[in-house]
């Protein structure tokens, strides 16, 4: 009894999705340690993502000429890298969400391309079976002007 082929291909993005989260937080810690990635890679989107947050709630609120202050370079710093770890998370999601869509999107063309080559086959059989057919009433409508013939020749002779 075979139960079926064990998705391992699932199994493997499940174990990648763990491990990017352990992965993020490392990436964050260094880049909290780094002066180089705080100040090039981590305050620059944090400073953007600061900007537009508070723009939108002051919009809400009404104040639309107010100016937005810049976070100072530790929260700035703090900020991108939890930016940048979701970031991580939210890539690695995506690409296990690719990656099973793109197994998905070849197994279906593959279970198409058999279903078409089959179709073919049995095209090709049934047209097979209809000559076959054809043959064989040609052969019975003979038979039958033999049958029919003979009496005619015993009453005739």
């Amino acid at each position: 009894m075979v139960v079926g082929a064990f998705p391992i291909a699932k199994l493997l993005m499940l174990g990648v999705r763990q491990v990017s989260r352990p992965l993020a937080n490392s990436i964050k810690a260094n880049a909290r340690r780094s002066p180089f990635f705080r100040a090039y890679i981590c305050q620059p989107p944090a400073q953007i993502y600061h900007w537009f947050e508070m723009k939108m709630k002051l919009r809400m609120m009404g104040f639309k000429g107010a100016q937005v202050q810049p976070l100072n370079e530790d929260v700035a710093a703090d900020l991108g890298s939890e930016l940048l770890g979701e970031a991580i998370v939210f890539l690695v999601g995506g690409a296990c969400i690719l990656a099973e869509y793109l197994r998905q999107s070849s197994n279906t063309a593959k279970k198409e391309e058999e279903l078409r080559s089959t179709l073919d086959s049995l095209q090709e059989q049934v047209a097979h079976l209809s000559l076959t057919v054809e043959e064989l009433d040609a052969r019975l409508r003979e038979n039958n002007r033999l049958v029919l013939s003979l009496p005619a020749q015993a009453t005739s002779k």
